[in-house]
């Protein structure tokens, strides 16, 4: 028997409804492993489990987080540590579902420590950011740590402005501490790796109908997070500013879902490249050939 499942794939795949399956059937528990999933203001926006789902068994890391916090992946990983002793104290199987890659090498291969940056220089990046823009923090950014910028985009604010505090904070490149040895918080324990894969024209006919609902269910989570940071990562919610503007009424529903649906698509893209080549040893399947059962039997077997 495993200790563990792993449960990825991109979004509007069918992840969580597959780990509630698979989780009632092994006497689990979900553990959330999505980074936008994590934000209290949006359980609809992000597609959170709803209320029916989390009632039949328990789900962490959910809604846990409020949207204008700078949530991180170093955070994420305490988070996950914390919750992982919680379900082996309940004698229950973590199953840990979600579509953000760097959660799951958290989890499969540890992140590298790098020392807190103090909240003077984090302030004072931040208001540098406010200031010039992203474009030109990340020429900066290049012209002393050319190494890590080469790996952003010039239009990232979150990752630029970590990358230039780390080098701010420490004089080292982010990426010279990314690369030191870690600890991978599923480290000893026997795990189950799933990937969800439907087909391209599955993925993209199953996004359209989220939205669909979401112009409609999410306007109010949309203008509750008005003003919100750009800078922050909760900014970066599929669907957000095109439901904002249709909610302060610069855009029509059409128009609304046809953006959300295009950006939300252009993402589930780049996930799945990310998942095809760094995810090589997991179980792969399509969920309209097959079910999560019967992959987790087969490599069960």
């Amino acid at each position: 028997m495993f200790d563990a499942v792993l449960i990825a794939g991109p979004t509007a795949s069918g992840k969580s409804a597959a780990a509630l399956t698979l989780a009632e059937l092994i006497g689990g528990v979900i553990i959330n492993a999505d980074s936008m999933q994590v934000y209290a203001e949006a359980p609809i926006l992000t597609a959170q489990p709803d209320a029916a789902a989390q009632a039949r068994l328990p789900h962490l890391l959910y809604g846990h987080v409020p949207a204008r916090e700078a949530y991180s992946v170093g955070r994420y990983a305490d988070d996950a540590k914390a919750a992982l002793r919680q379900v082996q104290s309940m004698n229950r199987v973590p199953v840990f579902a979600g579509g953000t890659g760097m959660y799951f090498m958290a989890l499969e291969e540890g992140l590298a420590t790098i020392p807190p940056v103090p909240g003077a220089i984090r302030d004072a990046a931040r208001a540098l950011l406010e200031e010039i823009g992203v474009a030109e923090l990340h020429a900066r950014l290049a012209a002393c740590d050319p190494l890590t910028a080469a790996g952003l985009r010039p239009t990232d604010p979150q990752r630029t402005l970590r990358a230039w505090e780390v080098w701010c904070a420490t004089g080292r490149p982010l990426v010279s501490w990314q690369d030191e040895p870690a600890e991978p918080i599923l480290k000893g324990l026997r795990l189950a790796r799933i990937l969800l894969d439907p087909p391209r024209e599955t993925l993209r006919a199953n996004i359209a109908a989220r939205f669909e609902t979401m112009v409609e269910q999410g306007l109010d989570e949309a203008r509750a997070l008005e003003g919100l940071d750009p800078a922050l990562p909760a900014a970066k919610l599929l669907g957000l500013r095109p439901l904002q503007a249709l909610a302060r009424g610069e855009i029509g529903p059409k128009a609304a879902l046809d953006e959300a649906v295009t950006a939300t698509r252009q993402f589930a893209k780049r996930q799945m490249t990310w998942f095809r080549g760094r995810m090589g040893h997991y179980a792969r399947f399509d969920p309209a050939k097959s079910n999560i059962i019967t992959e987790f039997n087969r490599i069960n077997a």
